[in-house]
């Protein structure tokens, strides 16, 4: 049997019995190759829940702080804490299921840098979450400008070096937490969004007049794209980055499970059962 090769093994001839040859094209290999190139509808759907997710989470805590400062300090500290926890907890019951709501790139590069999430949707990930962030802020400046004006980012409020450990100190523990409640089935998954939301609202507690607690590079990034402010921006890309991931091991060290690998390391949600079904799938 003869075979025409035109680059990709796209055709082939088969030898017929009258002695000619059939060129026939490999039309499944084809639209398997062509479709590889594209985005599956689900992949696309868990992008737009991660956009609208860090859209939501990023217009309302950068919200709290922009009011506070227009305000004469009305919303206060403890009040612009309590609106960050409340939106990622809300955030992460709404979309956590499609998604895995992580609305943060240090979550993200964290849980695949332990085999809890496909490396390759990596970059489409951290994309949507720092364009949720981006659009957030963007909206924020046209709503208030003028006067109303005030940078909604983060800025070390002492030295790089004190914000960066207070920055890696607080995500690994924000990390740490998520890896306990989302990943271990142990835990009671349907208080997941519950902790995350109170560890975020502890950690600006204490860290944000420090450092702003930021605990994400998206929540950092996209105010200080639409602002043109990127004093100490290293701080808020090192920080938690390194923090998220170094708490995600730590878990995984500390974890003690008898069972098979394979069943440890699933795709992650902070939903239990999400994490559950997106792991039968692979």
């Amino acid at each position: 049997m003869a075979e025409i090769d035109g680059g990709g093994g796209g055709a082939t001839s088969a030898a017929v019995p009258n002695g000619h040859h059939a060129v026939t094209l490999n039309i499944e290999d084809q639209s398997h190759r062509i479709s590889s190139c594209f985005p599956t509808v689900p992949f696309l759907q868990k992008l737009i829940a991660e956009v609208l997710g860090t859209y939501f989470v990023i217009f309302a805590g950068c919200a709290a702080v922009v009011v506070n400062t227009d305000k004469d300090k009305i919303v206060s500290l403890p009040g612009i804490s309590i609106v960050w926890g409340l939106v990622v907890m809300v955030m992460v019951y709404s979309v956590g299921h499609i998604s895995g709501a992580h609305f943060n790139p240090a979550v993200t590069i964290a849980f695949a840098s332990c085999n809890r999430f496909p490396l390759k949707q990596v970059p489409a990930y951290v994309g949507a979450q720092v364009l949720g962030s981006t659009l957030a802020s963007g909206t924020l400046r046209l709503i208030f400008n003028g006067r109303q004006d005030h940078f909604a980012g983060t800025l070390p409020g002492g030295s790089d070096l004190q914000s960066l450990v207070l920055e890696f100190i607080i995500t690994f523990y924000l990390m740490f937490v998520i890896s306990g409640v989302a990943t271990d089935n142990r835990a009671i998954g349907e208080l997941a969004g519950l902790a995350v939301g109170a560890t975020v609202l502890l950690n600006v507690m204490f860290a944000g007049p420090i450092s702003g607690a930021s605990m994400n590079p998206a929540r950092s990034l996209g105010p200080a794209i639409v602002s043109n402010e990127y004093r100490g921006i290293w701080v808020y890309m090192l920080g938690p980055t390194a923090g998220a991931i170094s708490g995600a091991w730590v878990y995984n060290i500390i974890r003690f499970t008898d069972k098979p690998l394979r069943e440890i390391t699933k795709s992650a949600s902070f939903l239990r059962y999400a994490s559950s079904r997106n792991g039968s799938k692979r």
